[in-house]
Formats: structure tokens, sequence, C-alpha cells
């Protein structure tokens, strides 16, 4: 049993030949994907391929990229589409801050209405967050204290304290193929430690492959590459490992579970 976190399935490189990579994913014993949404325009075809594909989820959200594109997308329509039984996340959304696509204010408003949605919904928020830690904590921490919430810090490339933080919060961090990477060296410090019950692991597909496959176009298929490494990393049996992380994903995401 392995499952993909995060991936987006409808982005170019994936989408025309969508077919194949699923079947590349489960070939490798991937049983779940979690198809994430960063725009409006993309929620209905990400939704698409997860009514046709038992094995796919679908998120609904607005990256903090386009925040200042979706001015309109408040808590109430996230809360409406999320209604669709095969959305089982929020997001993603959160703050970048180190390309500042959008300004800060109106990511940190966006951030706060997908929370919301989550309060509301119950399902998990699924963050991003660069070169942000400080508003990132002081935003998850201010509504963490008015109702709480289930999430995920995505992607993570933060810092030991952030992580520390976070799994404070009641949060789950999840790894990609990053932690791979030859100059990834704190980030694979972090990886060692974290606690296994809180857990993920993604691809973030077609971004980010994990060695031995740089430089090629990411796909579900390759999270059984960093699930191998991150079990070496961390003196752990790689099946165990595979099977905590994806009980771990239904837990959190527990709309999704069997």
């Amino acid at each position: 049993m392995l499952v993909d976190s995060h991936c987006h399935l409808n982005y170019k490189g994936l989408a025309e030949q969508q077919g194949e990579v699923l079947a590349r994913a489960r070939d490798r014993g991937v049983t779940a994907m979690l198809n994430i949404a960063t725009r409006e325009s993309e929620w209905d075809d990400v939704l698409a391929a997860a009514e046709v594909n038992a094995d796919v989820w679908a998120s609904v959200g607005i990256h903090p990229h386009d925040a200042d594109h979706h001015p309109d997308i408040d808590t109430a329509k996230l809360v409406e589409r999320a209604a669709h039984p095969r959305v089982i996340g929020i997001g993603e959304t959160g703050l970048d801050y180190y390309y500042d696509k959008s300004d800060r204010a109106r990511q940190q408003d966006s951030f706060r209405r997908h929370i919301h949605a989550s309060q509301q919904t119950g399902l998990p928020v699924i963050v991003h967050t660069r070169d942000a830690e400080a508003d990132t904590l002081a935003l998850l921490g201010e509504e963490m204290g008015r109702a709480v919430f289930p999430g995920v810090i995505h992607c993570f490339t933060a810092s030991d304290d952030f992580a520390r933080q976070v799994l404070d919060l009641g949060l789950y961090i999840s790894i990609s193929g990053i932690v791979t990477f030859k100059n990834a060296s704190e980030l694979q410090a972090t990886a060692k430690w974290l606690p296994q019950e809180r857990l993920l692991i993604e691809t973030d597909s077609p971004f980010l492959a994990p060695v031995p496959h740089r430089g090629k176009t990411g796909e579900p298929a390759f999270v059984a590459d960093t699930l191998s490494f991150l079990a070496e990393l961390r003196g752990e049996d790689r099946e165990t490992l595979g099977e905590a992380t994806s009980l771990n994903f239904y837990k959190l995401f527990s709309k999704a579970a069997p």
C-alpha cells in the first residue's frame, strides 16, 4: 500500500497521458493519489479525474500565487464545492513570499478563507509555505485557537523549528522528492526524526522528480522512489514505512478512508 498525497494530474506533462501515468503508478504499488487544485479554472478537471478513477481523489483551492486573481473565492464557495463526494481536502493554499506573485495581504486573506472552510467541513487544509515561516505559524496558531482544524504542510522544505511547531499544532508533514537531492542535507536531517505517525509522502508531480529520475517529468509512480530513500535515511523497513504513511493519509483525509 502506497499513497501519493499530493500530485497535479491535470498539469501539462501528465494530462496528455493521464491514463498511462495512472497505470505506471498502479504498477509500482500506488493505491491512491490526491489530485490537487491550485486555481478555480482547474476544479472541474481535477474532479473529473477523481470521478472516473476510484484511486484518485480531489481537492479544491487557490494557490497563494493566484490569490490576486481569485478575490471572489470565499469560504462559502469552497465549502460548497467541497461537498462533492470525491473532494477530500481544501487547498492547496498558504503563503509564498519567495516569488510574491500575489500581494501578501491577499495571500493571508485567501489562506484564512481556506482554513475557515476546513473548520466548517472538517476536511484537511493543504498548506504551501515558502519563505513565510513566521506568518504561516502565526496565522495557523491564531486560527487553531479559534477552532481546531486538520491539515498538512505539503512538500516540506522549512526549518527544523518550524516542523516542531506545526507538529505541536497537530498538523502532518509531507515529504517530497526534494529529500533525495544532494543539496537537501537540512531537509534530510529533519526527515530523520519526524514522527512516523505524522508523516506523509508525495510527488508534487509533474515537479520535483526524485533521484534517480532528476530532470524528468515527475509522476505519481515516483513516490515509490522517495519512499525507498526515506526508509533508508530513517533506518526503517520500506514496507512498514509505506504502510504507515498510507494509513496516515487515510487518518488525515478520513473522507477517503475505505
